[in-house]
């Protein structure tokens, strides 16, 4: 008789030491890949900030001055081009005159059934080597021959011309290559300070705000100190003249004389004209009417006093006499850093009127706010 038992069920393992082995090996993987993972870059503590977008501001200044350059050099080679140019139209227009003469001689010689030696020479490979055969010389009339010779020198003189110009492209699209990256370089600086000033909370702009205040209030200090002894130094002048007065002409030692350049009017001149520009914009390349960077308001300025000066710093710290700062009077040059990348217009009392960097206004500032390298009086 068959068993009527019930089989026996498998043995199940029980679910829940599948879930312990699965959260196991998932924490593993975790734990490991926290092990391996490289530590959080640590945020640049704010001095590390200012310290990095000064640095990137005083960067695009001196990438400026090359923009600056290069321009000056594009466009000074883009007018002799243009120049060269307008030459080999010029010289080609006579050519063609010069040849269409030859060519009615060739017509004529052909109407009268002459040998045409014309005809022949302006075929010819080598205008010179042809007519190094004596029979056609002595067989061309006196206007015919001169008819030929200015056909040649014009031939001549139009091929070095054209020569002239394409060497002259060929350093125009190198300036303008050059000038191209210097733009890329500026605009790359001046993206990278604002990216890291926008990523500060309004905390650390206030923060910010109080050290460059802080860094204002001791350059004031400083022109103030060099004030008092301009002044110092003004009343001890005026004190040796009227002694001298006093003891009659001549009785005394020559006063030394004010170094040489521009004079103290055009000084004024220059520095009034900088002082109307007061809150125009900074804009890097600019150079009026509405907008100025550094060099291009102390050009304009000393334009509007009758004094052209070089487009970058770097020139114009050449355009002149150097002074010492203690010496400087209004509209003297100051130049800053030791890459000479800024300058400003000496306004008198330590302070200055320049364009100081993208983001501000054209406005007055105490000659200590940044490093001075010199001042020269232009002229």
């Amino acid at each position: 008789m068959a068993s009527h038992r019930k089989p026996r069920s498998p043995r199940v393992v029980p679910g829940p030491a599948v879930g312990l082995t699965t959260a196991a090996l998932t924490s593993v993987a975790l734990l490991s890949q926290s092990a391996t993972a490289a530590p959080e870059k640590p945020r640049p503590s704010l001095e590390e900030v200012r310290k990095k977008v000064d640095g990137l501001y005083h960067e695009a200044g001196v990438a400026t001055q090359k923009y600056n350059a290069a321009k000056e050099r594009a466009d000074t080679q883009r007018r002799k081009v243009d120049g060269l140019l307008d030459d080999v139209a010029r010289r080609t227009e006579k050519l063609n005159e010069a040849r269409a003469e030859l060519g009615s001689f060739a017509a004529a010689q052909y109407r009268t059934g002459g040998v045409s030696g014309t005809a022949t020479l302006l075929l010819a490979d080598d205008p010179a080597q042809y007519f190094d055969q004596t029979q056609l010389m002595h067989r061309l009339t006196g206007r015919q021959k001169k008819a030929v010779d200015d056909y040649q020198s014009q031939q001549l003189s139009t091929a070095r011309k054209r020569a002239e110009a394409t060497r002259s492209l060929a350093k125009l699209t190198g300036s303008q290559r050059s000038l191209k990256s210097a733009k890329q370089d500026v605009q790359a600086k001046l993206g990278t300070a604002r990216a890291l000033l926008s990523q500060l909370t309004a905390k650390e702009k206030a923060r910010l705000a109080a050290i460059e205040k802080k860094k204002e209030e001791e350059a004031r200090r400083k022109a103030a100190a060099l004030a008092r002894k301009q002044a110092e130094e003004r009343e001890r002048r005026e004190r040796e003249e009227r002694e001298n007065d006093e003891g009659g002409a001549g009785g005394g030692e020559e006063t030394p004389g004010t170094p040489g350049g521009a004079s103290a009017a055009q000084g004024e001149q220059a520095l009034a004209f900088a002082r109307q520009q007061i809150g125009k914009p900074y804009v890097w390349g600019a150079t009026g009417p509405d907008s100025f960077d550094c060099s291009g308001l102390t050009l304009a300025a000393w334009k509007a006093a009758g004094i052209t000066l070089p487009r970058t710093t770097w020139d114009q710290v050449k355009t002149g006499t150097t002074i010492p700062v203690s010496e400087a009077r209004p509209g003297d040059l100051v130049f800053f850093y030791d890459d000479i990348s800024h300058v400003g217009l000496y306004l008198g009392d330590g302070t200055m009127v320049h364009a100081p960097k993208p983001g501000a206004d054209v406005r007055e500032e105490s000659i200590y706010y940044m490093p001075i390298h010199s001042v020269v009086r232009p002229g």
